[in-house]
């Protein structure tokens, strides 16, 4: 076991979670070579997995949990914590996404580079499966379990490996793979049940032809075959890349549920019957009754050959479907299901391939691994065992859990995973992240159009593990974070006291008496006074001058003999401005302001040139003072009234923000159209001079800000 001492640190834990049986796998690679250093298989008790899919996940837990146990036994004091797993291609979905990247000038390529395409190839296939799901109206979700590179292409040249190379523009076609969110749910359930983390998730496909089909005969238009129990997984090679996978539900335990029926006996006993050497004479067995039986191989074989024929077909329209309509140049076929005497013969009819062109890969693709495990040797039944600990050293971590407001969500890991990105996965919306201001009333005033906005909303509040964070925080697996959502501010609520053009009050001497009187102004043809609410839309003139008329309604006079402005005689619709005198009399004796004229016949009459003042129900004291919330209405708006322009730098071009007397990084959205209620990329920037910005930081002119959906 020294090897096992030397390379403890390195060990990887692989899972085959299948149908009829869980094989686990441990080794290490060691240059070219995977050792394998522990290997045990237990078969479900139940039929807790069918077709591929957990249907009992504590039973599956508990046998995952004995092989575990087995494999920390013969590893000898190793515990093991962590695994890599598979997913069958049941429901699967596959979609090629583009990933490009431009640089400002010619760079040398590194592996961040392409892994960053990738990256954004695989959005890119998601974006389309969401947007066929949207066509299809179906609302299940779907997470990628596995993608492959088609091509990848320097200055739009193709190139098979990008890395070291000088160019302006990369790009790639990258083939991703998606599976139904319950079926990598049940898995990871089932998993951690058993005291487990999973390090690594791929397809079964994927992991097969990781030993299969080495990279050399990719050039060749080749299908691999990995026949279980209750799938076929399907994947094609052709010009050195992966370009399809497939599945077909149809695998070994549908020969085994026919010799159920036809012999009325147990599953296992069936299985046993179904894998029985061809060589041997005759086989007994017992049915449920009790009652003996003898049968050779060959009755057993007749039995199943319609059915070997309709699964082969089945996987042969599959392969030819997936290669574009044509046959493969040859098949390699891998698992248990393969084995079955005369399948070989029957898959190579439905290809039309000459027979030596279908084979079934065994011990002869494992040459670069070394078995150091007793009682196990090199088989078709461990190509994907094998595969799935292969896969962990291409990519690793492709989903974390994160928990929001208490509730665990999953993530997909690029390792940019921020705040962000688990709040949308947890559910909130761009309202609940971001601070909103209130509505805005929009009006004119003297011609000039004038905007009061509603008060800012407050930020959400946003913890980390106990310590306050933003939405750009980085996250890694199992951090707990705390959002309280952001809140809308209060709507606008102007009023003509408020308005800077409404300078005081005017002052009049009325029959000797000097006193002070409100201005109003005029919305539409309705004058209004200072505590008139403004109203979105609304067309104001403010005015410097009462008439006669007005002045009279206002102090409830009617019935005057004459008046006089200035010492002159003066009708209804003489103005009177700051510091007019006016003179009232009536019944031949002068009024005090102090007096009411009883109502006589002559009413003060309103007419359309100078419409009566639109009065408070009660009668506001002349020398009464602003209130405390007109007069902070009036300083915000005297404030707002000494606006300037400021220009920053948005994205490379300019962008001048008017309106306010200065400017905050939020702003920023009342003059850039920016969607942030959808989410197109893995990670939002918002930088401020290559910082990132807080939402409420001030902006100086010259600003540069960036912000956009990175890739």
């Amino acid at each position: 076991m020294s090897a096992i001492t030397n390379h403890h640190e390195d060990l990887v834990f692989g899972l085959d979670i299948g149908t009829r049986s869980i094989v686990g796998t441990v080794g290490y690679r060691d240059k070219n070579k995977f050792n394998v250093v522990a290997m045990s298989v237990k078969f479900h008790e139940s039929r807790s997995m069918i077709d591929g899919q957990i249907h009992d996940i504590v039973q599956v837990s508990k046998t995952i949990s004995e092989v575990k146990e087995e494999l920390e036994a013969k590893l000898e004091g190793v515990k093991l914590s962590e695994v890599c797993i598979a997913a069958a291609g049941r429901v699967l979905r596959t979609e090629v996404g583009r990933g490009e990247f431009s640089f400002n000038e010619s760079t040398k390529i590194n592996q961040e580079h392409i892994h960053s395409i990738d990256l954004i190839g695989i959005e890119d296939a998601h974006d389309k499966l969401r947007k066929e799901l949207e066509d299809e109206d179906e609302t299940t979700k779907f997470y990628c379990v596995g993608y492959t590179v088609i091509k990848y292409y320097l200055n739009d040249i193709e190139i098979s490996n990008l890395e070291g190379h000088k160019g302006s523009h990369i790009a790639a076609d990258v083939l991703a793979t998606f599976l139904p969110e319950e079926v990598v749910t049940s898995l990871y359930s089932a998993v951690e049940m058993a005291g487990l983390y999973v390090a690594n998730l791929t397809l079964e496909p994927i992991a097969a032809i990781n030993v299969a089909i080495p990279e050399r005969y990719r050039m060749l238009n080749i299908a691999l075959i990995d026949i279980g129990a209750g799938t076929s997984d399907i994947c094609i090679t052709n010009d050195g890349s992966i370009i399809g996978y497939g599945m077909i539900p149809s695998a070994g335990d549908e020969l085994t549920e026919i010799l159920v029926k036809k012999y009325l006996i147990d599953f296992d006993t069936a299985e046993m019957l179904k894998t029985v050497d061809p060589a041997k004479k005759q086989i007994s067995y017992k049915d449920i009754m009790g009652i003996a039986h003898k049968i050779t191989p060959a009755e057993i074989m007749q039995n199943l050959e319609e059915a070997k024929a309709q699964i082969a077909g089945k996987i042969a329209e599959k392969i030819i479907e997936l290669n574009g309509g044509e046959t493969v140049s040859a098949a390699f076929v891998v698992g248990g299901g393969g084995k079955l005497e005369g399948f070989i013969k029957l898959l190579s009819e439905g290809l039309s391939l000459p027979e030596e062109r279908v084979a079934l890969r065994g011990a002869e693709v494992m040459n670069d691994i070394n078995f150091e495990v007793e009682n196990f040797k090199k088989d078709a039944l461990y190509v994907t065992p094998i595969g799935i600990c292969l896969s962990y050293y291409d990519s690793k971590n492709n989903f974390i859990f994160a928990i929001v407001n208490g509730e665990r969500v999953k993530l997909y890991n690029n390792d940019k995973l921020t705040v962000f990105d688990a709040a949308l996965a947890y559910g909130l919306t761009n309202e609940d992240l971001f601070p909103k201001r209130g509505a805005d009333v929009t009006f004119k005033i003297n011609g000039k159009t004038r905007i009061v906005r509603g008060t800012q909303g407050e930020a959400a509040v946003i913890q980390k593990n106990g310590e306050d964070a933003g939405m750009n925080t980085h996250i890694e697996a199992d951090d707990v974070i705390s959002i309280t959502p952001s809140t809308v501010g209060e709507d606008a609520h102007p009023v003509i006291s408020s308005l800077p053009e409404y300078d005081g009050k005017l002052t009049f001497t009325v029959n000797g008496d000097q006193a002070e009187y409100p201005k109003f102004a005029v919305v539409g043809n309705l004058p209004v006074l200072e505590s008139y609410e403004i109203k979105d839309g609304d067309r104001i003139e403010m005015q410097s001058f009462y008439t006669v008329r007005q002045l009279l309604t206002y102090m409830d006079i009617s019935g005057v003999d004459s008046v006089q402005v200035n010492h002159q005689d003066a009708t209804l619709d003489t103005k009177i401005f700051n510091n007019f005198t006016v003179d009232f009399t009536y019944g031949d004796r002068m009024i005090t302001t102090d007096e009411t004229v009883p109502e006589e016949t002559e009413d003060v009459r309103e007419t359309e040139e100078t419409p009566a003042i639109v009065k408070p129900e009660k009668k506001p004291e002349v020398s009464s003072p602003p209130s405390p919330a007109a007069e902070e209405k009036k300083a915000d708006d005297e404030k707002a009234d000494t606006a300037t322009d400021l220009t920053i730098i948005l994205n490379k071009k300019p962008l001048t923000l008017t309106g306010k007397p200065e400017y905050r990084f939020v702003d920023i959205f009342d003059f850039f159209d920016f969607d942030l209620t959808t989410v197109q990329g893995k990670h939002l920037v918002t930088d401020v001079d290559g910082h990132k910005a807080d939402y409420t930081e001030l902006l100086s002119e010259g600003a540069v800000v960036d912000i956009f959906w990175e890739k």
